[in-house]
């Protein structure tokens, strides 16, 4: 997998150090406090150029060598001119903000301390990665640019168009379509052909102030099919028999629904013919009930039987032959809960970072990568999260790509890979929480 790895900031010239610095994340870090800090840091220019110097390697005298730029040929400190752009991007982000009555000093907003720090576009930064694959912060919507290796499948759970909307937030009901246009165009540009798109969506999404379900769902499957030609495969049912009871409005206060128990998940491609020479049940064959299998050693159906007005026809012996086992009907049932999941949330509460809101069970991308791809093939999730398609991928041996523009949810979920072959954290995540990277 070739992909441009922005955590690097070495080699060459002052000018390509300069180039090659990923001062979002290194501004992010150093402004962020730590676990046990009671506030927020207030630094000055000073501090700070010393501050990148030193996480960079980088000789302090640097920073005051001047160079010629643009074509009059003024001489500028190329570091102190991205860093100082950065604080002016940044602020513009409402990430950081002056110090009121100090010059030149900043610090994170206290939205910013509190909360998420979401990647700017442009971003990108190699989180964590291992001999297999890279976590991306990032935005989905660029983070792609310069792939140059197919992308067999992607797999995610989009953000939902939901009225209260989660930490990491998400597009209104009005905006979800563009959204998904927008954000899967990159993803179809590269997928591979027959290659594969499964999407988790939410079932749970209201008309405006109406117990009447949004069809947005509906919207963007059409969308996708008449604007990037992406065609629907399946769609198949997540059960979740241990969703916690909702809607809440219209279920348990007003009472006129009932309790949800599932979400769709939409299998789409781009090219449905070579779809079936990449997709493969026997890669996911479950295994046989105890009266299958008696069924088997009895030799088949010992009977004749014609159903549904011919439909159906059951002759002696049908059903006799041995199989490796039976193929999964299209329900997906599993609970949202796993052992994954307890383990981020205790590895968040250690780094003192918000733990991700919706996390879906490692089980259910595992059998997704098993059931339509192939070891060593590009597994790849746009909207990250937890890492969890990330890290199903890499149990199973292919290679993966996960994208969050959170830079929590990256830091947090880095502490799954930890143990896998080529384990690697980016230097600019090593303050983001309290265990040392």
């Amino acid at each position: 997998m070739k992909h441009a790895d922005t955590s690097s900031c070495v080699g060459g010239g002052s000018a390509s150090r300069v180039a090659q610095l990923d001062l979002f994340a290194e501004l992010t870090a150093i402004y962020r406090p730590s676990v046990h800090a009671s506030a927020l840091p207030e630094l000055d220019n000073r501090q700070v150029y010393s501050a990148i110097a030193e996480r960079l390697g980088v000789d302090r005298s640097e920073f005051d060598r001047r160079e010629p730029v643009g074509a009059s040929g003024q001489r500028h400190s190329l570091w102190k001119r991205k860093i100082r752009f950065g604080q002016q991007t940044l602020k513009h982000m409402g990430v950081i903000e002056r110090v009121a009555g100090e010059r030149g000093v900043w610090r994170l907003t206290e939205a910013a301390g509190k909360g998420l720090s979401r990647a700017g576009m442009g971003v990108r930064l190699v989180g964590f990665s291992t001999e297999l694959g890279a976590c991306i912060w990032g935005s989905n919507f660029d983070a792609l640019h310069g792939l140059e290796e197919p992308i067999v499948l992607m797999l995610s759970s989009s953000p939902y168009p939901i009225a209260r909307a989660r930490a990491y937030g998400g597009p209104t009901d009005a905006e979800y379509v563009e959204f998904m246009v927008r954000s899967l165009e990159p993803v179809v540009r590269h997928l591979a052909p027959g290659g594969s798109i499964v999407l988790n969506m939410s079932n749970d999404v209201f008309e405006r102030g109406s117990p009447a379900r949004s069809i947005s769902r509906e919207r963007v499957i059409i969308a996708l099919r008449e604007r990037l030609g992406i065609f629907k495969m399946d769609e198949m049912v997540w059960a979740n028999r241990s969703k916690p009871p909702s809607p809440v409005q219209y279920a348990s206060k007003e009472r006129c629904h009932l309790n949800s128990g599932w979400e769709p998940l939409y299998v789409l491609s781009n090219d449905p013919i070579a779809w079936k020479s990449r997709a493969d049940n026997r890669r996911v064959l479950q295994p046989h009930t105890e009266r299958q299998l008696a069924l088997i050693a009895r030799g088949g159906e010992q009977r004749e039987a014609v159903y549904g007005d011919g439909a159906y026809r059951l002759r002696h012996g049908s059903f006799g032959n041995p199989t490796q086992g039976r193929i999964p009907r299209n329900v997906f049932e599993a609970g949202h809960n796993c052992s994954d999941t307890r383990a981020l949330r205790r590895h968040a509460k250690e780094l003192g970072l918000p733990a991700h809101g919706a996390m879906f069970p490692t089980s259910l991308p595992a059998f997704f990568i098993d059931y339509l791809s192939k070891p060593q093939e590009l597994v790849v999730d746009i909207w990250g999260g937890s890492s969890k398609t990330g890290l199903a991928a890499e149990r199973a041996g292919r290679r993966w790509l996960t994208i969050e523009w959170m830079l929590e949810y990256v830091r947090t979920s880095a502490e799954l890979f930890r143990g896998f072959s080529g384990f690697n954290m980016s230097p600019a995540l090593a303050d983001v929480g309290g265990i040392d990277a």
